[in-house]
């Protein structure tokens, strides 16, 4: 019964899998590269990866390349003989050393760039942030600052089942909050990231920023944002049904802006958020109503 079944349900899932593919929903989120980055380690990074995928995609290349040309004419029938020694220690020599001198290669940059990863020393701004099922909170520890961040009411009014809301009409569905973490531009800012339940994780893909919030330990991570502007993120550690409801929002502000922020002259939140695409230096026109 099986057999007989086999062939029609392997076509059928090819169909479905060739109509997926090509839709527009599949190629949305289909990023083939890393994004670019807005910090001061960002492009170190990207160039590293890049370097790393060039050097491993012309490697694979040559030697599968190698391999379909032997298979292709060391063949019997073309009167290939088999060869008659056992070893050969030059060939053993050739192939311990080039993988080595390519290893040693990569993990000269590889060790710079997770060192400074890991540097947090000197930050001008520490920020705790804590994980929730499902929010996050801020925390700025040099400053008298403190706020929960959860989902923006537009996300959750339209995803409750009935709502009768096209989730295609809200900007930036479950990707936008009703507060968002403000930080200044050209200031390195390390984070304190810790959980208060369960695993979480922060991750904001322009900042080159990700790790995991556990409950009872801080994890330490560091970013220097050199642009304005918005940048968005999610928690890439799935926590339970709420999940999907814990975005990041990082609002990268200039000095000025960002200390009016902390004295509450500016109100970052999702209804002011589209300002960012305005001039942010103009005071007449980011003033908003003090908190």
């Amino acid at each position: 019964m099986f057999n007989r079944l086999r062939k029609p349900m392997l076509l059928a899932a090819a169909v479905f899998v060739s109509f997926a593919m090509v839709t527009t929903e599949a190629f949305a989120a289909w990023e083939l590269d890393m994004p670019i980055g807005v910090t001061t380690l960002s492009n170190e990074i990207f160039e590293l990866h890049r370097l790393i995928l060039i050097v491993c995609t012309v490697i694979c290349v040559g030697m599968f390349g190698f391999i379909f040309y032997t298979f292709a004419t060391c063949r019997r029938s073309q009167g290939a003989k088999a060869a008659s020694f056992t070893h050969s220690t030059k060939a053993e020599i050739i192939w311990t050393i080039i993988p080595t001198i390519i290893l040693i290669v990569f993990a000269i940059p590889s060790a710079r760039s997770v060192i400074a990863i890991e540097d947090t020393s000197g930050a001008d701004l520490s920020i705790k942030v804590t994980g929730y099922q499902w929010k996050w909170s801020y925390d700025y520890l040099d400053q008298d600052k403190f706020f929960y961040s959860s989902i923006d009411k537009a996300s959750y009014a339209a995803a409750q089942k009935g709502s009768g809301i096209d989730p295609a009409t809200v900007e930036h569905y479950l990707r936008n909050v009703d507060k968002a973490m403000v930080v200044p531009v050209n200031q390195k800012v390390r984070i304190l990231l810790t959980s208060d339940d369960v695993i979480h994780a922060w991750w904001v893909p322009e900042l080159y920023v990700k790790k995991d919030a556990n409950p009872g330990f801080i994890n330490e991570m560091w970013f220097e944002a050199t642009e304005t502007g918005i940048f968005r993120g999610q928690c890439t550690e799935l926590c339970g049904r709420g999940h999907g409801f814990m975005p990041i929002v990082v609002v990268v502000e200039t000095q000025e802006n960002y200390e009016r922020w902390l004295a509450g002259e500016l109100a970052w939140d999702a209804t002011a958020q589209n300002l960012v695409a305005t001039n942010l230096n103009s005071t007449a026109e980011n003033t908003l109503a003090a908190r």
